[in-house]
C-alpha cells in the first residue's frame, strides 16, 4: 500500500524541464511548458485584478518573497490580506521552508502583525508528516532537517531520530571504520538543515541503500531561500542533492511543485480548483504548482524571480498575471465592496 501510494504521488509530481513535457495520468490534465510558452507574460491591469477578484474564491500564497522577506513583512501586505478577507475570500499560506512547524509559523505571522489561523498554514514540514500519515506509515523516520519536521512528526505520532540531535556528530575515518544505523528506519525525510554534516549524509545514505523499502522524501528542492532580507541563501536543493548523489535515488517531493499540499487543502476545505489563485515569487515551484493543479496563477516580483528572468526568451513558464508585489491589488480597493 505504501509503495503504491508513493508511486502514485511520484507520478503526479513529475514536472516539466525546458526540454521535455511532464507525463500526465489520463485522468489529470498537466499544463505543458510548451503551451505556457505560447502566451507572453501579462502584467495585471486594474481590469485584470477586478476579473481576478470576481473569479477567485480562494488565494494560496507563498510566504518568503510574497508575504515577507526574511524577518520583515512586505509593506502593504497586511492591508491587502485584510481587503481580501473583507471580500469573503479564503486565504491559505503555503511555504516550502521546513524549518518551522505550523505552530512555529503561526508565531511568525503573529509577530509580524498578521492575523492568520493555524489551519490556514501549510508548511512542507507538515506535508511530510501528513503524507506519511496518509499511507499509514509505522516505522521510524531519519530526519535531515530542523525542529519543524520533528514537531510535525510528533503531532502525528510518528517515531523519528536524527535532526538537530545529530548536528554535532562527527565521523572519524580510522582504518576499518564502520557506522551502525537503525534498520527499522523506513523513511528518510530531507528538509532544510543549517547544521547538515557528513554524519547525517552517511546515516541517511545507509538507511536508503540498505533498509529494504526505505523511502527518500524531500520537503522541497528549492535552489535558494530567503533566510534574511539581505541576500539569497543556498536552499534545500543543496541538501537533497547530496543524498541524491550518494544513493543514486530520486526523492519523492511533498512540497511545491508537488500537488500533495494542494490536494490536501482542496479536499479538506471542499474547494474547487478553478476558483483558486496561486500567488508566488518562483516560476519553477509556485507557478508550476498552480499550473499543474489547474489554478489561476499570479507571479510577484518581490522575491526570487525578476522581470528580466520572467521575460527572458528561454523562460517557458508563464503565469496568468504578474505584479511587482502583492499590495498592487490595493489599486482596486476603492472599486470593490469590502464587507464590514
Amino acid at each position: 500500500l505504501r509503495l503504491a501510494a508513493m508511486q502514485a504521488l511520484q507520478q503526479r509530481q513529475r514536472v516539466f524541464s525546458s526540454r521535455s513535457a511532464v507525463r500526465a495520468s489520463p485522468a489529470r490534465r498537466i499544463v505543458s511548458v510548451k503551451a505556457m510558452a505560447a502566451t507572453q507574460p501579462r502584467r495585471a491591469s486594474d481590469e485584470d485584478k477586478m476579473a481576478l477578484i470576481k473569479k477567485v474564491e480562494c488565494f494560496i500564497f507563498d510566504c518568503d518573497g510574497v508575504i515577507w522577506r526574511g524577518d520583515s513583512v512586505i509593506e502593504g501586505v497586511p492591508e491587502t490580506l485584510e481587503m481580501l478577507r473583507g471580500l469573503g475570500k479564503r486565504l491559505f499560506f503555503v511555504t516550502n521552508n521546513s524549518t518551522k512547524s505550523r505552530a512555529g509559523y503561526l508565531k511568525k505571522f503573529t509577530s509580524l502583525g498578521l492575523n492568520v489561523k493555524a489551519e490556514e498554514i501549510y508548511s512542507s514540514s507538515y506535508a511530510a508528516a501528513a503524507y506519511l500519515e496518509s499511507i499509514k506509515f509505522s516505522k521510524k523516520v531519519y530526519v535531515i532537517g530542523e525542529e519543524g519536521i520533528q514537531q510535525e512528526l510528533d503531532l502525528k505520532g510518528i517515531k523519528h531520530l536524527g535532526g538537530p540531535g545529530d548536528a554535532g556528530k562527527q565521523v572519524n575515518l580510522r582504518p576499518g571504520e564502520y557506522m551502525e544505523h537503525d534498520h527499522d528506519v523506513g523513511a528518510v525525510v530531507v528538509g532544510f538543515d543549517r547544521n547538515i554534516n557528513y554524519y547525517k549524509i552517511q546515516y541517511a545514505t545507509l538507511c536508503i541503500r540498505e533498509n529494504p523499502g526505505c523511502m527518500f522524501i524531500a520537503t522541497n528542492r528549492d535552489a535558494v531561500t530567503h533566510l534574511t532580507d539581505a541576500q539569497e541563501w543556498a536552499g534545500n536543493g543543496a541538501m537533497v542533492g547530496a543524498i541524491v548523489g550518494s544513493t543514486k535515488r530520486e526523492p519523492l517531493v511533498v512540497g511545491k511543485p508537488s500537488d500533495f499540499m494542494l490536494d490536501n487543502i482542496a479536499n479538506t476545505f471542499h474547494l474547487k480548483k478553478d476558483q483558486i489563485c496561486m500567488v508566488g515569487d518562483r516560476l519553477d515551484t509556485d507557478i508550476m504548482f498552480g499550473k499543474n493543479g489547474g489554478l489561476t496563477t499570479c507571479l510577484v516580483l518581490s522575491g526570487v524571480t525578476t522581470e528580466d528572468v520572467l521575460k527572458a526568451p528561454d523562460n517557458k513558464i508563464h503565469p496568468d498575471y504578474y505584479m511587482a508585489e502583492l499590495p498592487e491589488l490595493l489599486s482596486i480597493k476603492s472599486q470593490v465592496a469590502v464587507r464590514a
